[in-house]
C-alpha cells in the first residue's frame, strides 16, 4: 500500500473529461480527453488495500486490483501490466466498455466515491502498448491437439488465446468479414476505436491463433465436419437473437433492429464502400426523426450514432421508470447499484422518456411515419397503463434496442444436438461442457446477454476446462464456474 492515508487525503474521485459535445459530434473518435499521469497516480493512491477487497468479488475475472493500483502509484508501470494481464486477456476492452462492477463493490464506496479502478486499468494497458510491452506469448511446446472456437467476440477470443498459449492449434471461426463479434460491429467507434481490436488480433496471430472470417459454421462447415476435424469445440457465438416488438405496424419499412443499424456506421468508419451518392449507409439517421425503443447501452449506442449521422430529432423510450439519483435501497453496497446514469451519448442530445410503452406503429405507403404509445406504472409485478396518457409521436426511423433472447438455434446448435436450458441458452456443466462429447460453451451463448467482463471470464474458464479435457490436467486459470456465476 503506497500511501496508507491516500484515501483520507484524496477524497475526490476524478475521471478524464469528455471532449466538448460540439467538437466530438464532428468525428467518431473516442470521447475522452487525455488523463495526466500525476492525476491517475493520485487516484490510484485512494485504494485502501482492504483486508477483504470486495472489488475482487465484484469482478468476475478476479482482477488483482489493489496490487496494480499500488504499482501505478509507485510508478512501477511495467510490473502493473503483468499483474493486470495475469487475470485479464483484454483490459483495453474492459477498461473502455465494462460498467465496472468492481467499482460498485469498492469498500471506499461505502461512504465516499469509489476508486477509479476502470480508468487505472485502461491507462495501464494503453501505456503498455505504447511502450511496446505487449508482446506475443508463445507456448513452450505444441500438443498436437486442435480446437475450433466458434465466434470471435470477447469470450471466443479469450478462450482462443488461452488455448493457443497452452500449446493447442486453435482456429477461430467468424461468420462476419472481420474478427471481433459485437466488439467490431456492435460497439460504435466513439466508445472504442477498432484499432484496439486490430492490435490485439495481431498479437494473437503472432502467437499462432488461426482466424477464419466469412465462415458461417453450421452452413459453410457442418456440425459433423467441425467435430471430425477438431479434437474439441468451444461455442462462443453469443446471444444474437434480438428481442422483437410484435405490435401492429411492425411490418412497416424504417423499423430496424439495433444490430441492423449499428454495423453500417462502423463499416463506414472502417473504410468500406457501403455509402450512397450522399455518403450515407443503407440505414441512416441523417435528417430523420428517430425513436429508439430500449433504454440500455445498445440504445445509447444508437443514440450517439444517430447524433453523429445528423438526425433531426431523437427520442429514447424505456418501459422502466427513471432510476433514482442515488443508489436505490434495493441494490445496497456491494451490489451493482440501480442509479440514474448519463452516458456520453445522452449528454449529446435527444430526449429520454421513461415509463412508456409502444402500442402500435403507424405508416403510409409501407413506411413508418410514427407510433402510438402511452405511459405505464409498474406495480404488482407487471406494467399497468396510465389511463389518459396516450400520445402519438412522429418517426421516420425506429430502432429496436431491447436486448437479445438467446443464441440462434437453427443450424449449428440443432445439428450438434446440444441441450438447451430453461432460458433457451446452451446448457453446460461446471466443467463448461455440453451434453455432446468434446463440445464446450462460453459467453452469452450459454449465459445469455451479459457483460464483456463475464464473457472474458467465461472464455478463460472454458479454456481451462478444454485443456483439462484434452490433456488430462491443466495449468490454465479458471476464474469462475457456472455455479459460482449463478450465485452472484
Amino acid at each position: 500500500m503506497g500511501d496508507p492515508q491516500g484515501f483520507l487525503k484524496n477524497t475526490s474521485r476524478e475521471l478524464p473529461k469528455r471532449r466538448p459535445v460540439d467538437l466530438r459530434l464532428m468525428d467518431w473518435k473516442e470521447v475522452y480527453e487525455d488523463f495526466s499521469t500525476d492525476t491517475l497516480r493520485t487516484q490510484a493512491s485512494r485504494c485502501m488495500d482492504c483486508g477483504i477487497p470486495f472489488c475482487h468479488n465484484g469482478c468476475p475475472l478476479g482482477n488483482l486490483i489493489p496490487e496494480w493500483n499500488d504499482l501505478v502509484y509507485k510508478d512501477r508501470w511495467r510490473e502493473s501490466i503483468d499483474r493486470l494481464h495475469a487475470t485479464n486477456n483484454f483490459p483495453e476492452f474492459t477498461g473502455r466498455l465494462c460498467p465496472a462492477p468492481c467499482e460498485a463493490s469498492c469498500v471506499l464506496g461505502i461512504n465516499q466515491d469509489p476508486v477509479t479502478i476502470k480508468q487505472v486499468e485502461v491507462e495501464i494497458i494503453d501505456r503498455a502498448f505504447d511502450e511496446g510491452w505487449v508482446q506475443p506469448v508463445y507456448p513452450t511446446y505444441l500438443t498436437g491437439k486442435t480446437v475450433a472456437v466458434v465466434g470471435s467476440g470477447p469470450a471466443g477470443l479469450a478462450a482462443a488465446q488461452q488455448l493457443t498459449r497452452a500449446g493447442h492449434t486453435v482456429t477461430v471461426f467468424e461468420r462476419a468479414d472481420r474478427i471481433g463479434g459485437l466488439l467490431r460491429y456492435g460497439i460504435p467507434e466513439f466508445k472504442m476505436e477498432k484499432r484496439h481490436i486490430d492490435r490485439r488480433i495481431a498479437q494473437m496471430e503472432a502467437e499462432g491463433t488461426i482466424f477464419c472470417t466469412g465462415v458461417n459454421v453450421g452452413v459453410d462447415i457442418t456440425a459433423a465436419e467441425l467435430r471430425s476435424q477438431f479434437d474439441a469445440v468451444v461455442l462462443s457465438g453469443g446471444a444474437t437473437k434480438a428481442r422483437d416488438l410484435e405490435v401492429p405496424g411492425r411490418e412497416y419499412g424504417g423499423i430496424h433492429q439495433a444490430m441492423e443499424f449499428l454495423p453500417w456506421a462502423n463499416r463506414v468508419q472502417l473504410g468500406d464502400d457501403v455509402t450512397d451518392a450522399n455518403g450515407q449507409p443503407p440505414i441512416t439517421a441523417r435528417g430523420k426523426k428517430v425513436v429508439i425503443i430500449g433504454g440500455g447501452d445498445t440504445g445509447a449506442d444508437c443514440l450517439g450514432t444517430s447524433h453523429r449521422q445528423g438526425a433531426a430529432s431523437v427520442h429514447q423510450f424505456e418501459i422502466m421508470p427513471r432510476p433514482p439519483e442515488e443508489r436505490a435501497d434495493s441494490t445496497p453496497w456491494p451490489t451493482y447499484p440501480l442509479v440514474y446514469r448519463v452516458s456520453s451519448a445522452h449528454e449529446e442530445g435527444g430526449e429520454r422518456v421513461f415509463s412508456v410503452n409502444t402500442e402500435k406503429f403507424t405508416g403510409e405507403n409501407g413506411i413508418v411515419t410514427g407510433l402510438d404509445a402511452h405511459e405505464v406504472e409498474f406495480k404488482d409485478g407487471r406494467f399497468h397503463k396510465v389511463e389518459g396518457s396516450d400520445f402519438h409521436l412522429k418517426a421516420d426511423l425506429v430502432l429496436l434496442a431491447m436486448g437479445f433472447t438467446g443464441p440462434e438455434k437453427p443450424g449449428l446448435l440443432t445439428d450438434l444436438g446440444v441441450n438447451l436450458n430453461e432460458r433457451g441458452n446452451v446448457a453446460r456443466t461446471d466443467k463448461w461442457n455440453t451434453n455432446v462429447e468434446g463440445v464446450f460453451v462460453a459467453g452469452d451463448m450459454g449465459r445469455g446477454q451479459s457483460l464483456i467482463v463475464w464473457a472474458i471470464a467465461e472464455g478463460r474458464s472454458a479454456a481451462s476446462a478444454v485443456d483439462s479435457f484434452l490433456m488430462g490436467k491443466t495449468a490454465l486459470p479458471a476464474p469462475i464456474t457456472p455455479t459460482q456465476m449463478a450465485q452472484r
